[in-house]
């Protein structure tokens, strides 16, 4: 088979589907950024690796099934029979049949593909333990939805207890499909939003699966999470990721500055300075665009390294470079880097075109589902990453009310609202003391996301891993030959507790 040409092929493909999804603010800008360096770079990896032993196995190679299966809308209310489409996808290439492992790979906010059950550490791990290799991807995402899936009546069966729930029948449906028993350990796999429902899953559905790993894994929700922009500062100060006390000063000083001038009333020197697509519009305005420059340098430490042209030592080297002026033109080169990086020719920060956006409920079948995860935010999570803090280098307009006015104008959820569900959260799954057995909780001390994590062992079975200078989720990654000492270790690590899970399981039997 010509397995560059297929690759080429696959390239094109999903850089079309990519090209059709609509333009955000500058966060969600760089996470689709990421998820596509992502997807391309596992096409490289599974198809380098076909190539170089096409020799041996292509003759055999079956490629992954992609398929639906029909699931309760509702699981929990028997008297609503509607239903939706679920999507999964099976990788037989690693299975020792009839009695190896299943290894579940756990969708979250975005899209899956193939490549979810093709590449990644889950799949180098199936490769050694002779695993089953299963995907879902989690309702409301990707093509999982109903038609009228993002109207604000449709939406209301977003949750992660739907979503584990959506688990277990999976588990019933593949373990009819393929005539699975005991003798099956299934050990589940997620990272982020998935990370917390891999250790959920575990917890509440121990009789289930054997095992989770929750890489990066938010398990406590949290309404203001002035914690998030807490660590990005201590990112940009620290040296081992090419931080320094003096990028942190010049990043603050520069957001100093750019407040004074807003409360100034200079907003057309900004809107120039900063490329801005149409004027600033009070307030709300103020707050877009000020979000806007904050998510280049939060997006930049939340997925440092994650793309080629961005990391934290490449901002910083900006950000310090007195030959370049002020902090506050340190500030502009940092905006036009981006924009250039990512093809734009200004920002766009109207409050109001963002609103628009957000509630259009027409379906995108790829990339990341916005306005489905602030829906989740709004009705379980929190999240709301401020700067009210005296830690924050950013805008004090960067405000919890912001965040939560959000949640009234695009789904009529008040504040008082969106505080009930996250406190019930945590009740529900024990926030970062669920008190389950046979979890691993792995974090990245870069990423700001381990603030509300697990980051020590809760008990002999409920363990943690902390790895110096890496970010979210990167050991989920396949292995590379420049992955830095402390997270080949944590690799390493991951593997030896999954081969003495699988066999406590052989025990157990």
């Amino acid at each position: 088979m010509a397995w560059a040409h297929v690759f080429a092929l696959d390239c094109l493909l999903f850089q079309c589907l990519l090209g059709l999804t609509d333009g955000g603010r500058n966060f969600q800008m760089l996470k689709r950024k990421v998820l596509q360096f992502q997807e391309v770079q596992a096409m490289k990896e599974f198809y380098l690796r076909r190539m170089m032993h096409r020799g041996e196995a292509a003759v055999d190679w079956n490629p992954p099934i992609e398929s639906y299966f029909r699931q309760p809308l509702d699981h929990f209310n028997r008297q609503n029979n509607a239903t939706y489409n679920q999507r999964y996808w099976i990788n037989e290439e690693y299975w020792k049949r009839p009695q190896g492992p299943i290894f579940l790979y756990i969708g979250g906010e975005s899209s899956l593909s193939k490549f979810s059950v093709q590449a990644g550490e889950h799949v180098e791990l199936a490769q050694s333990y002779g695993a089953l290799l299963v995907a879902l991807e989690h309702r409301y995402y990707g093509s999982s939805i109903n038609m009228d899936g993002l109207t604000n009546e449709g939406i209301r069966f977003l949750s992660s207890q739907q979503a584990l729930a959506d688990l277990a029948s999976f588990h019933r449906f593949l373990s009819e499909k393929y005539s699975l028993t005991r003798n099956n350990t299934w050990i589940c796999f997620g990272g982020s939003y998935p990370g917390s429902l891999s250790a959920w899953f575990r917890l509440k559905f121990p009789h289930l699966v054997f095992a989770a790993v929750a890489s990066s894994a938010p398990v406590r929700a949290k309404l203001d999470f002035m914690g998030y922009n807490k660590v990005v500062a201590e990112s940009l100060s620290d040296p081992v990721v090419g931080g320094s006390p003096k990028c942190l000063d010049a990043v603050t000083e520069s957001f100093r500055t750019v407040d004074q001038m807003l409360k100034a009333g200079n907003t057309s020197q900004l809107e120039k300075d900063f490329c801005s697509c149409e004027g600033l519009q009070g307030s709300e305005d103020y707050t877009e665009f000020i979000s806007n420059l904050a998510d280049i340098f939060m997006g930049t430490v939340q997925y440092n390294g994650e793309t080629s042209d961005r990391d934290i030592r490449r901002v910083c080297d900006t950000m310090t470079r007195t030959s370049l002026g002020s902090s506050y033109r340190r500030l502009m080169a940092i905006n036009q880097e981006y924009l250039q990086s990512m093809s734009q020719t200004c920002v766009q920060n109207s409050y109001q075109k963002t609103l628009e956006e957000l509630r259009n409920t027409s379906l995108s079948l790829v990339g990341v589902g916005e306005r489905q995860w602030i829906f989740q935010t709004c009705t379980e999570f929190g999240y709301y990453q401020t700067c009210e803090d005296e830690s924050c280098p950013f805008s004090r307009l960067l405000t919890l009310r912001s965040e939560l006015d959000l949640c009234l104008q695009l789904f009529g959820i008040s504040a008082k609202s969106v505080k009930e569900a996250v406190l019930f959260t945590n009740e529900y799954y024990g926030a970062d003391r669920p008190k389950a057995s046979r979890v691993l909780f792995v974090n990245g001390d870069i990423d700001p996301w381990h603030a509300l994590s697990v980051l020590h062992n809760q008990s002999h079975s409920e363990l943690a891993i902390y790895i110096n200078g890496t970010a979210h989720c990167a050991n989920m990654g396949s292995s590379k030959p420049l992955d830095p000492p402390a997270l080949k270790r944590a690799k390493e690590e991951i593997a030896y507790y999954v081969g003495e899970w699988l066999k406590a399981a052989k025990k157990n039997d």
